[in-house]
């Protein structure tokens, strides 16, 4: 007989973003962490689409006052989603990644984080390497040839700019492995949220507000610890930007580790090499994290196209202005989705399941 946490499993890989079962039901283990039985209960019965209370109480046979109760408990853990809808507040089901996990930041332990890891090395390779990816790469702006059109959807500065207020938090994927004994030296501080509301972070917990300044140089600090901009896999409705390494982000350590490929999309460009300004410094070499780049025998640097992510990091530190990013062949441009709701779509396409039982 199936228990609350495999109920409440299933229900989460029935959602686009996917939360795959294990062989060990890890994955259950780790919703017990985090969730009583009960909060598993109900949330295997929750959608996606925003609920009252009393919506969800009618729909499942509950008491509407326990419901809203409980409810509120699991939005205030971080478990479900808690928004406005129609003037009143609504509750609705929350993917496992991007959502549940990065909602334990302030509160996960090393027994959460060794959980995580082991739900990561067996069910990684498999619900979440669909296509469209749930993450892509933005480039550093000043890597890209200045004689190229980026659009703002491909450009971090651009997409903090069109933002009215900014915070900064802990990287999460570095907390979680520095509690498996393997940090990093990268900085944990460096993953950003924004909003169209002006002062929407002035008083939320576990992070700290920004101006747009010190928003800008958190960027320019990320990209000279060489980390990677990354967001999720649509154009309109962004809110987070995180800054991640191949030692720490799940995402490109599947790449990096686990050769997946279809976990983060690349960006539209990748990177080139005028080879009468490359000295052979080898600079850049140690900044890409795919190992994309080599020295050839004539001490000018090669760059494997098939590898490039298109982030521009090692373009930023080249002394000799003798990188830059161009766009990839028009046959390789593939655009994010518009909306959320297309690139839920799209995925839950590709991976077989039908979005009417979540909606």
């Amino acid at each position: 007989m199936a228990t609350a946490y495999q109920r409440l499993a299933e229900r989460l890989n029935e959602i686009p973003n996917g939360f795959p079962a294990t062989a060990s039901g890890v994955e259950q283990r780790l919703l017990a962490k985090i969730f009583t039985p009960e909060e598993a209960e109900l949330g295997s019965h929750l959608r996606l689409s925003l609920e009252s209370p009393e919506e969800v109480a009618a729909r499942i046979g509950g008491d509407p006052q326990e419901v809203h109760a409980q409810l509120k408990t699991m939005a205030h853990k971080g478990l479900i989603r808690r928004e406005m809808k129609d003037a009143n507040v609504g509750y609705g089901l929350m993917p496992f990644i991007f959502g549940i996990y990065e909602f334990q930041n302030l509160t996960m332990d090393q027994e959460f984080a060794h959980l995580f890891e082991e739900y990561y090395r067996q069910a990684f390779g498999t619900g979440l390497n669909s296509n469209p990816p749930l993450h892509r790469v933005i480039p550093v702006g000043a890597s890209v040839r200045m004689d190229m059109e980026v659009r703002p959807f491909e450009s971090a500065a651009d997409i903090l700019g069109e933002a009215s207020s900014w915070a900064v938090l802990d990287c999460v994927c570095r907390k979680q492995k520095a509690l498996i004994g393997q940090p990093c030296e990268h900085p944990v501080e460096v993953c950003l949220t924004f909003s169209k509301a002006p002062h929407a972070f002035d008083h939320a917990k576990g992070m700290r507000a920004l101006s747009l300044g010190a928003a800008m140089d958190t960027l320019r600090q990320a990209n000279e610890a060489g980390l990677i901009h990354t967001t999720s896999n649509n154009q309109k409705g962004l809110f987070y930007m995180c800054n991640c390494c191949t030692c720490g982000c799940g995402f490109l350590r599947g790449m990096a580790e686990l050769g997946l490929a279809n976990v983060v999309a690349r960006s539209s460009f990748v990177n080139t090499v005028e080879a009468e300004r490359c000295v052979g410094c080898e600079l850049c070499l140690p900044r890409c994290q795919f190992k994309a780049l080599s020295l050839e025998s004539q001490r000018v640097v090669r760059v494997d196209p098939q590898k490039c992510v298109g982030c521009g990091v090692c373009a930023s530190s080249c002394p000799e202005g003798a990188l830059a990013l161009v766009l990839r062949p028009q046959e390789e441009l593939l655009p994010p989705p518009l909306t959320v709701a297309e690139w839920m779509a799209a995925r839950a396409l590709s991976r077989g399941i039908d979005l009417s039982s979540v909606l």
